[in-house]
């Protein structure tokens, strides 16, 4: 039975770690296509959305059948569990990515006016934090997920940022709002990438080392170090 249970999570793993690749592509070319305004690539990133949530739903029914067959327990259960969560973060963050390939096509019709705000670094900065997430994943290295949730809070200054930025010149632009509230839902989709991202980290953590980094404030006291 131990030997039937370690297939089926390797079998898991594997499937999960599809799922990234196809979400971390999506999340790349929608960012793509609201720089560079490109109609085609967007509507790739729409298209592909569906095979994303079939994949979504193959490894939750993976991770359901294995936990009915095989009660697994300790490191097993958590890897299963994580894996449940992780899985369900990654077809959100597909989600997000369509939401900002559906801007674009406004975009391209009515291109906003040149804004000087940091969208450019703040796109670039949210697809490392993803990528990283992914890659702590593959090598579950706990240290590496750990160090990410620090990070997703510069994204969320970030996007506070952009947000002024964007809102100033619409009260300078108001015949421009359309275009201009466009860029805020791209932004606010990139902060709520980096919010999944971070979410993955954790899982990480508590999938390789069975600590849970949510609330850790609420963790002390209840231990009795608040």
């Amino acid at each position: 039975m131990a030997v039937h249970l370690q297939r089926e999570i390797s079998k898991l793993k594997q499937q999960l770690l599809s799922l990234c690749a196809m979400v971390e592509g999506q999340v790349e070319k929608a960012v793509r296509a609201v720089q560079m305004r490109d109609d085609e690539l967007a509507q790739e990133v729409e298209d592909r959305d569906e095979d994303i949530d079939l994949r979504e739903i193959e490894v939750e029914e993976e991770c359901l059948k294995t936990l009915a067959l095989y009660q697994p327990v300790a490191g097993d259960l958590r890897m299963i569990v994580s894996t449940l969560k992780i899985n369900h973060d990654l077809e959100r963050i597909g989600d997000m990515a369509v939401n900002i390939a559906r801007k674009v096509r406004g975009l391209v019709i009515d291109p906003p006016p040149d804004v000087a705000c940091d969208l450019g670094s703040m796109c670039e900065k949210t697809q490392v934090l993803l990528r990283d997430s992914i890659d702590a994943l593959v090598n579950s290295d706990a240290a590496q997920a750990a160090s990410i949730t620090a990070r997703d809070d510069e994204i969320d200054r970030m996007k506070a940022d952009v947000r002024i930025a964007l809102e100033n010149a619409i009260r300078k632009n108001p015949e421009k709002v359309g275009p201009l509230l466009r860029l805020i839902a791209v932004s606010r989709n990139l902060e709520r990438i980096a919010d999944l991202a971070s979410s993955i980290a954790e899982d990480v953590v508590y999938m390789v080392e069975g600590r849970i980094m949510r609330h850790p404030t609420l963790l002390m006291a209840r231990n009795g170090h608040g």
